[in-house]
């Protein structure tokens, strides 16, 4: 028996068999983003499992003591190599056919094409086996350490596993109208050809109701192509709710959309429905896109975007620290991006997010510059390339994408997201791991004033509350160029009227000083209960900074709703400034000789038959009203709720908008509505303050300690945090306005050291403690930017610019480059930091 056989034999207990549910990291290292494409590859134990570097594999073994290591190293395919390659330029990548990720016919996430190489290695000394090594060694050696060996190649990474690896955005169910469909026997006959629009003669992007057969245009696109919304606006007034697309009928099926569901949908029973006006499907030929290729198009069209990507300049290749590449793991350029931007504020870099290790591992990828290094081309023999390409090796992270996603329905796909609500998702992940110690995510925070003057007493209110970006509207009735684009849309009509295809539009020009304005500017409440007047009247309402944070973020509230309700991007350019200076919008605080409007809450809403003694009820007291009795019961104005409910909301949703905006009409719900959309608990029954949350619940249950965590996090105490999530049934947004709006009568509770209220003189008690935020001068230089391509957050593309030794960089996924010309008019998310004089 050899040296080698009989180490194996000494360490054989500790080598295990991957079996079903095993953890194998096999494509990263625990502590870095060393894999096995890295120089020297990654060392898997043959024990635990796990991963590691080149630089960690001898700390695990003198730790563990473990000695046997399954390495693994990879290399990238050259041309020759490649069976399918041409013979020039990249080899040949399939192009999509369906709208998925990671499954066959969809978009591939991991393209390059590697060989693998495994062997064992034994520690201390570093002896190599190879499979062909295995075959003169004892039966019991072989047979284990084999088995051990192909069931870790087998076995899938828990990285894939952590992530959403595959998405699948053809997946469609059967639409609950399908079975049961009602056809109208009008004696309707739809011809296979030479079909046209029953209101405007469009002779594309066609939809046939199924019910009665009429034939409409589909939706408005963004760009303002497609159709005018016809069969949407007929489904409106009929109720009809199923439609196919003309164009796209072939023996395999069709393009079927629910109104009432607002999905694509299937639709058994389709031969059967088509058949009723009779249309064969056995005969049908498809010509037109289906609704799957035009999206596959969008999403193949990030580099025809040269503008934000800065395409038409031969951009410089940047290396070494802060300048590392991130890869695309499908969709991932919302998550890279906005990293990219907070690992170089120095609170990201300098004090620790205690979110686990891989947050410390990826700003210490990002930052070292060791994974900034040049990624070798597929098709460049590498013995051969001399220049640098412009793409890196860069980090993939994806176990901190599997962690900051884990749970979340959106963050843990695969699918496109807003950049705005990641960044947000993550300061909320930071907030609630920091509620003790140093929390970065205050480089942020600020304080929001709120001024609203009762105009028929001139009386005035005060609240504040908690925020962490600005989100500036776009007016777009201030554009400068104004007339070039009412002739533009003028052309539009016209080419529409005639059936020509319409031009291309120009981009609205916007000031930023008109975005500043719109911001700033009184905003008129109508309605509004005055508790001076004891009725409801006109008020303003103004909002200031109570405090200026370290770090500004700035967010262009690009994407809105037309007047049908369908999402849109504004495509306008806004001259952005360099430096900024929001001192002119400091808040001044209650003035001298002004008076407060007195703090009386609002009459409840209720029916006639309540005696309004009942108001205070089981829980409340004469000073305090903000529990209302289980037995009221408020009035809702069900023609509000109606209309709401008409839009595709859930009913309670809509119940709860018309309650909490005081039965004050249409526009004000659908604002409450359109504010609360991601609130978890958006669709849940409405509990009115003060009553049970659900059966056999009371207001004094206990409280989510994550909850008060949070609170007390921002400064206050336990028994404030607790009085506000009581006023509010445990939601914690609402419940965070409401501590902000009520800090007069949370001054006047008794706090003790411990947290819980108790009796004692006026003298003895202090005042709480307020949020903790960070202030000072209200001037601001620009330090990074992020852009977004496309026409929805949904899909497209980001990248951002961040300015580094006064030179603009692009971060473009693994693509890091001097900026030639920082596309600064169109970006989504600005961050701007403190100029200190």
């Amino acid at each position: 028996m050899t040296e080698v056989s009989e180490i194996l034999m000494s360490v054989l207990s500790t080598i295990r068999v991957p079996r079903p549910g095993d953890r194998v990291h096999k494509d990263e290292c625990a502590f870095s983003f060393a894999s096995p494409e890295s120089e020297g590859g990654l060392y898997v134990c043959m024990n635990s499992f796990l991963g590691f570097g080149s630089k960690y594999v001898e700390r695990h073994y003198a730790k563990t003591g473990q000695r046997a290591y399954l390495h693994i190293t990879r290399t990238r395919k050259t041309q020759k190599e490649d069976e399918n390659n041409s013979g020039s330029g990249d080899p040949p990548k399939k192009k999509p056919t369906r709208l998925a990720i990671g499954i066959e016919g969809g978009f591939d996430v991991e393209q390059e094409q590697y060989e693998e190489e495994v062997k064992v290695v034994l520690f201390p000394d570093q002896q190599e086996v190879t499979s062909e090594d295995l075959a003169s060694m004892p039966d019991v050696v072989r047979e284990r350490v084999s088995l051990s060996m192909a069931g870790l190649q087998a076995a899938d990474s828990v990285s894939h596993t952590l992530q959403v690896q595959q998405w699948d955005g053809e997946v469609r169910q059967e639409s609950k109208h399908a079975a049961e469909l009602k056809q109208l026997d009008n004696g309707v006959k739809i011809p296979p050809s030479g079909w046209k629009c029953e209101v405007c003669d469009l002779q594309e992007n066609l939809w046939m109701n199924l019910t009665d057969g009429k034939i409409f245009c589909g939706r408005r696109y963004f760009d303002g192509t497609g159709g005018n919304n016809h069969a949407l606006l007929y489904y409106q007034q009929s109720g009809y709710p199923l439609a196919v697309k003309l164009g796209t009928i072939t023996p395999d099926g069709a393009d079927v959309y629910s109104y009432d569901e607002d999905d694509m949908v299937l639709d058994s029973k389709l031969p059967e429905h088509l058949s009723h006006f009779g249309i064969d499907m056995m005969t049908m030929e498809k010509t037109e896109r289906t609704m799957t290729e035009l999206e596959i198009a969008v999403n193949q069209r990030v580099g025809e975007w040269e503008v934000i990507q800065e395409s038409g300049s031969t951009l410089r290749p940047l290396w070494g620290p802060g300048l590392t590449g991130m890869k695309n793991l499908g969709n991932s350029c919302y998550l890279n991006s906005v990293m990219q931007v907070l690992f170089t504020i120095p609170d990201f870099q300098t004090k620790s997010v205690p979110l686990t290790m891989f947050v410390t591992k990826l700003g210490y990828g990002l930052l070292s510059g060791e994974y900034s290094k040049s990624a070798p081309d597929p098709g460049d023999d590498p013995s051969t390339s001399t220049e640098p390409r412009g793409d890196q090796v860069g980090i993939a992270p994806r176990m901190f994408k599997a962690l900051v996603g884990r749970g979340h329905p959106e963050f843990s796909t695969n699918r496109q997201q807003d950049a705005q609500e990641f960044l947000l998702h993550f300061i909320n992940m930071v907030e609630r791991n920091c509620r003790s110690g140093m929390n970065p995510s205050e480089a942020f925070r600020f304080l929001v004033e709120e001024k609203i003057v009762c105009q028929q007493s001139q009386k005035a209110k005060y609240t504040q509350r908690v925020d962490y970006m600005v989100q500036l509207p776009v007016p777009m009735d201030q554009a400068t160029n104004m007339e070039e684009l009412q002739e533009a849309e003028r052309r539009r009509e016209e080419a529409e009227s005639s059936g020509a295809p319409p031009s291309a539009a120009p981009r609205a020009q916007i000031p930023f000083a008109a975005c500043l304005a719109a911001l700033s500017e009184p905003e008129t409440l109508t309605d509004f209960w005055s508790s001076a007047v004891q009725a409801k009247t006109t008020a303003t309402k103004i909002t200031r900074f109570a405090s200026f944070p370290d770090h500004l973020v700035i967010q262009i509230k690009k994407f809105t709703f037309g007047l049908d309700w369908v999402p849109k991007k504004l495509d306008v350019s806004i001259d952005v400034p360099d430096t900024l200076d929001l001192s002119a919008l400091r808040a001044m605080g209650q003035q001298p000789g002004e008076e407060l409007l007195p703090e009386v809450a609002p009459p409840p809403l209720m029916t006639p038959d309540v005696e309004v003694k009942g108001i205070l009820g089981f829980h409340g007291n004469e000073e305090d009203d903000s529990l209302y009795s289980p037995l009221l019961s408020p009035v809702l104005d069900d023609s509000t709720v109606s209309q709401l409910c008409e839009m595709g909301f859930p009913l309670e949703a809509c119940r709860k908008a018309v309650y909490y905006t005081g039965n004050t009409g249409i526009d004000a719900a659908m604002n409450w509505v359109m504010g609360h959309m991601e609130d978890p608990d958006f669709s849940a029954p409405l509990v009115y303050p003060g009553s049970s949350s659900a059966p056999g619940t009371t207001p004094t249950e206990s409280l989510p300690e994550e909850h008060l965590a949070t609170i007390i996090s921002m400064g206050f105490s336990r028994d404030q945090a607790t009085r506000a999530l009581r006023a509010t049934n445990n939601v914690l947004e609402r419940a965070v306005d409401w501590i902000f709006s009520h800090l007069d009568d949370l001054e006047s509770m008794d706090v003790s050291e411990g947290g819980r209220s108790e009796g004692g003189s006026e003298a003895s008690r202090e005042p709480p403690p307020g949020p903790c935020v960070r202030d000072g001068p209200g001037k601001y230089e620009l330090f990074a930017f992020i852009s977004h391509m496309g026409t929805s957050t949904m899909c497209g593309h980001y990248v951002c610019h961040i300015k580094k030794d006064q030179q603009w960089v692009i971060f473009n996924d693994q693509k890091v480059c001097a900026s030639e010309k920082p596309p600064k008019d169109l970006g989504y998310l600005y961050f701007y930091r403190r100029v200190v004089e």
